[in-house]
């Protein structure tokens, strides 16, 4: 699965840099989709390989809480990129004669600043909070790396800062993203319902099927695993460790097949590279 997931957004963030043609803002926001991928892979490479290649179980907490920093990170921004992916939909369908001039590529670069350094502001006081506590309990993880939930309950100190703190960065980040999403789609089905041609009508909606499964694929195991992460963690130890690998693991390998897939333009590109 790491193998094809790097390989496979390798391949997409290659051709959209090496393909003038592909230099517009859907592809934009995709080569930024895959790059944050690339970086949760990366983030998780360590522990992940280590436990299963090599036999090794242990991690130093700063090791650790750079890791979790990380991982949250990407999170929160692949969080983001889909919110833009679906602004991008919704201008494209409104705006078809403004498209290229509203999402300009030095627009859509400061956007993306904006989207990590709201990461970053919103992630990084949670290692900092938990740097604060003492450990004394028995240091096992749940996971093959570290999660802000995971280590926050082996703190044997008061631990309700970092709770209702984790419960405000996640209604700040993939909360607010899914609402916003969510309302994007609504206005979008409220202009496509408007156009008198049912082909045109299809066709609009055809451009949106890819991104609805990338949403899709991201937020649902993450929405299962906060909700037993909250009300069943003892009752379900095993379905929490397999949502934990498919929110990580799932998403970067499914979202360049997919979209490889329904771009007609894109894996024509793809093709064409591979039959040379």
């Amino acid at each position: 699965m790491y193998v094809i997931s790097i390989l496979g957004n390798s391949v997409i963030l290659f051709m959209i840099k090496t393909d003038p043609s592909l230099h517009e803002p859907m592809y934009i926001f995709l080569s930024m989709l895959g790059a944050t991928d690339l970086g949760l892979l990366i983030a998780t490479i360590p522990t992940i390989l280590g436990i299963f290649l090599f036999n090794s179980r242990e991690i130093s907490f700063d090791a650790c809480f750079a890791q979790l920093f990380f991982i949250h990170l990407f999170q929160c921004i692949e969080s983001s990129v889909l919110l833009l992916m679906a602004f991008d939909r919704f201008i494209a369908i409104r705006e078809p004669l403004r498209y290229a001039s509203i999402l300009t590529l030095p627009r859509i670069a400061k956007i993306g600043l904006v989207c990590m350094l709201r990461g970053v502001a919103v992630i990084l006081p949670l290692p900092l909070l938990l740097k604060r506590f003492r450990y004394c309990r028995a240091n096992i993880l749940s996971h093959s790396y570290c999660l802000h939930v995971d280590v926050m309950k082996m703190a044997c100190s008061d631990i309700r800062v970092n709770i209702i703190y984790g419960l405000f960065t996640k209604l700040l980040t993939m909360g607010l993203d899914s609402l916003l999403i969510f309302l994007s789609y609504i206005m979008i089905l409220r202009i496509v319902l408007s156009i008198a041609s049912n082909v045109e009508c299809l066709r609009a909606l055809n451009t949106c099927v890819s991104h609805l499964c990338a949403v899709l694929i991201f937020y649902t195991p993450d929405i299962f695993l906060s909700v037993i992460y909250r009300f069943g963690k003892n009752s379900f130890p095993l379905l929490q460790s397999l949502l934990g690998y498919i929110c990580l693991l799932i998403p970067p390998l499914l979202n360049p097949i997919v979209y490889s897939v329904k771009s007609k333009h894109l894996r024509a590109r793809i093709i064409r590279v591979f039959v040379k």
